[in-house]
């Protein structure tokens, strides 16, 4: 079907959704979201199992697909068994995204070199697989850079999910090759710094998400976040850019469908 809104990231795995996700679903389709992109993303992989059980044949409104990664705060579980689960799950055709992967120097839950070397092996998996990969990146953005320029020296097809860095940071990921991604905190009332970044940036690279259930928009802050809510985050990038809603979520849709939705 046709790609509309989009939620480029969610976690329609998380055990929060366990008792209603028809409900969340059908609220999603009702607020206008078109297609959506399950991630998941723990060293078991069973979340990411999970999301490409919900993907598979979900092609009603809204379309579900899925993407099955390490995150960062696992990367000491990264192994060749890992790695070999990884690929035989981002084999399945519902399955059309690396991640997320990335690097988290916020919490340090891995040691940062072990993150590096679970980075660099799904970023070779993306590579041989032909997938783009969705990236993590708290408090590492140079060393993310370093990276990825060393992995994928000719550029790389994929998103900054969620950013909340400068615009220096954002320039340098989108001259890679990279779209970004804006999720609730966008719309935070003392994430002005935040929304500047993003009147600066072309919509034409940008996407919208959720992190759904984490980090609810306003004026829902402090809930739990849904695909629904993810219209908010496009209604305050069409805010900042001066333009209408209808805009944003044609650009976006764009930037979604060639990275995730294009089947």
């Amino acid at each position: 079907m046709e790609i509309g809104l989009a939620d480029t990231h969610c976690h329609l795995s998380d055990g929060r959704f366990d008792d209603d996700l028809d409900e969340v679903l059908a609220r999603a389709a009702r607020a206008g979201v078109t297609h959506i992109l399950a991630v998941g993303a723990e060293a078991s992989l069973d979340d990411a199992r999970a999301c490409a059980r919900l993907a598979e044949g979900r092609e009603s409104p809204p379309v579900v697909r899925a993407a099955a990664g390490v995150h960062p705060h696992d990367a000491s579980a990264y192994d060749r068994r890992v790695e070999r689960d990884l690929e035989d799950l981002l084999s399945l055709p519902a399955v059309v995204a690396v991640g997320e992967t990335g690097l988290d120097y916020h919490y340090d839950n891995s040691p940062r070199d072990e993150q590096k070397e679970a980075l660099a092996g799904q970023l070779a998996l993306a590579r041989r697989l032909r997938l783009p990969v969705v990236l993590h990146c708290r408090e590492a953005a140079a060393d993310l850079l370093e990276v990825l320029k060393h992995e994928s020296p000719g550029g790389q097809r994929g998103v900054v999910h969620c950013f909340t860095g400068s615009y220096d940071e954002a320039r340098r990921f989108l001259d890679h090759g990279l779209a970004i991604s804006f999720a609730g905190v966008v719309t935070f009332k003392k994430a002005a710094a935040l929304r500047e970044v993003a009147a600066r940036l072309p919509l034409d690279r940008l996407m919208v998400e959720t992190d759904a259930p984490y980090l609810a928009p306003e004026p829902k802050r402090g809930g739990r976040n849904e695909p629904a809510l993810v219209i908010e985050v496009a209604r305050t990038l069409a805010a900042v850019h001066a333009t209408t809603l209808e805009k944003v979520i044609e650009a976006t849709a764009i930037t979604a469908a060639d990275l995730f939705f294009g089947d």
